[in-house]
């Protein structure tokens, strides 16, 4: 368990969850906040749509929270009880403590959700390291999840150790330097400003996680008998996406697996694709 402070300053956190709060106006469709116990202490969910639709649950990347899916909540609420969860060590307003990804803590923080929200069953649907989070619980309980959506997803292929010798220069740079690495890292797909601030303002005052994350092994990934639905940029600058797609392509025959050839790691907006999967209607 890392036990260092998350935030530079209690001032930058303070920012961090204000800009949350104005992202949360931009939800257009009404929803709950709830504050659920675990083992590991508080999580804060986004929850909308009807309680009586399939619950879906909506996991967040790396360095970031539940309020990037602000602009796809209401798509999604209107066939599924959505679940747009903080994950605890990351901005959000979960707990402040993040831990290990080498252990099941965080499979075990996902089975206390599911059971704090009364869940037997629900479709995860996650990116980057959310997706990671997705595949972690769905090979140790194949039988809690319906149907399984990775968005450029970490733990499949290997990541680009290139990548970070290219982003470490401008890391030094300051706010110019980080906002090249964005650029970078989004590929083509343009943020709404206060999202872009958003990534500014945690960038500024968040200690992101160093650990390397795990790659699971042909075994684990063998374990997702559910259906599997992978999106992946093509000219992703962190991950080698094709070699994702392969592996799982190989792994999994029946995945459907999407490679989007002008988009880099940063996938937003992509209902059109998904729910057309979650309602069995994709080819």
């Amino acid at each position: 368990m890392d036990q260092q402070s998350l935030y530079k300053s209690e001032a930058g956190k303070a920012a961090v969850l204000e800009i949350y709060h104005q992202l949360l106006n931009k939800i257009t469709v009404p929803y709950e906040e709830l504050l659920l116990n675990t083992r590991y202490g508080k999580t804060y969910v986004i929850a909308s749509g009807s309680i009586t639709s399939p619950p879906l649950i909506l996991l967040h990347g790396s360095g970031s929270n539940a309020t990037m899916w602000v602009g796809d909540i209401s798509h999604y609420s209107q066939s599924y009880r959505v679940y747009a969860v903080d994950i605890p060590g990351d901005p959000g307003k979960s707990e402040d403590i993040r831990h290990p990804l080498k252990n099941d803590a965080y499979a075990e923080w996902m089975n206390d959700v599911l059971r704090a929200l009364h869940l037997e069953q629900a479709t995860l649907i996650g990116i980057s390291l959310g997706a990671w989070m997705a595949v972690n619980y769905a090979v140790k309980h194949p039988e809690k999840v319906d149907k399984l959506v990775l968005m450029s997803p970490s733990g499949i292929g290997p990541q680009r150790v290139s990548f970070l010798f290219k982003a470490m220069p401008f890391l030094l740079m300051g706010e110019k330097g980080r906002d090249k690495v964005s650029r970078l890292v989004n590929g083509i797909v343009e943020l709404p400003e206060q999202s872009m601030q958003n990534t500014k303002i945690i960038a500024r005052h968040f200690r992101f996680r160093s650990e390397t994350i795990p790659i699971f092994t042909d075994q684990e990934l063998s374990r997702l008998n559910m259906p599997v639905l992978l999106i992946a940029g093509e000219k992703d600058v962190m991950l080698h996406s094709q070699k994702t797609a392969a592996r799982l392509s190989s792994l999994l025959p029946h995945a459907n697996i999407q490679l989007l050839p002008e988009y880099g790691h940063v996938l937003i907006r992509q209902t059109l694709r998904i729910l057309p999967f979650l309602s069995g209607n994709s080819k």
